[in-house]
């Protein structure tokens, strides 16, 4: 598959407008950004680009920043040695749990190693969302717990689960790549006790209930979808999402309120937000 790099040179570099914008172009089909000294780099397969929508989410996120774009055409069969060439840091979360490459042989040693090779898709725990959702999952018993990871991405939080005792555990994710990419990953980590369906919340239709629902999107899919979410719940089953910010807490809340949840807390980081509810 043919895909798309396209740089987002940013003056003044602002995280935000990157966070911004890694969010709204995730919406439009985009699959990984990477940061880079003067902005960052975009993805997205040729097949699915769309200049007048780009055109318009990059001119709605000036915020005080210049943005100017250059674009490049990636052949599928250099995207390895790309990223390689890119490939990220070891993240470690609370002490806990380390999350590396494969290409990196050696890691701090922890109570839980996972290898994640994220090639097109988002998911390395470096991103505040990705973080914050693996240090509440470290703060439980999940042993016997059966977990869905909504929106799985690289599946980084099934395969945390997984190691964690949770069972059965399944990941489900839009996009074909990330699917592909995420069967690679629990292979790689050896966790085969996870499903990951390729679909939307809609497959949920076709699943038993979670003790834990992990979903780390968007807010108006969150939204979108949190009746279906509430419908695969029990008593005394979790729901923790991210993947918005602390603006949007109020939407969330309200939402969930009249999903019949009930609201336990929240984490922030950098403006990002992490909030769980409990069903009763």
């Amino acid at each position: 598959m043919e895909y798309i790099e396209i740089h987002l040179h940013i003056s003044p570099k602002n995280k935000l407008i990157n966070d911004i914008l890694a969010s709204n172009l995730g919406e439009s089909g985009f699959e990984s950004f990477i940061e880079c000294e003067d902005g960052m780099l975009a993805y997205i397969p040729t097949s699915k680009f769309d200049e007048k929508s780009f055109t318009n989410t990059i001119n709605e996120h000036f915020m005080g920043s210049e943005i100017r774009v250059t674009k490049d055409i990636i052949p599928d069969q250099d995207w390895n040695e790309e990223w390689e060439k890119n490939a990220f840091e070891p993240i470690i979360i609370n002490q806990e749990c380390v999350i590396h490459s494969s290409t990196q042989q050696h890691s701090p040693s922890v109570t839980f190693d996972i290898q994640i090779d994220p090639r097109m898709s988002f998911g390395t725990g470096h991103h505040e969302t990705t973080s914050m959702m693996l240090g509440e999952m470290l703060k439980l018993d999940l042993n016997g717990k059966s977990f869905l990871d909504m929106g799985c991405g690289t599946a980084v939080l099934a395969i945390l689960a997984s190691m964690k005792g949770a069972s059965p555990i399944v990941g489900i994710d839009i996009d074909e790549w990330a699917v592909n990419n995420a069967m690679e990953n629990i292979r790689l980590n050896k966790t085969s006790n996870i499903e990951i369906l390729l679909g939307d919340a809609t497959l949920l239709e076709n699943t038993g209930n979670f003790d834990l629902i992990f979903a780390n999107i968007h807010r108006n899919i969150l939204i979108e979808d949190m009746g279906k979410y509430v419908a695969k719940m029990h008593e005394g089953s979790l729901l923790y999402m991210s993947g918005f910010y602390e603006e949007d807490i109020p939407a969330i809340k309200e939402n969930a309120s009249a999903a019949g949840l009930t609201y336990q807390g929240f984490v922030s980081k950098n403006n990002w937000v992490v909030i769980y509810f409990l069903k009763e």
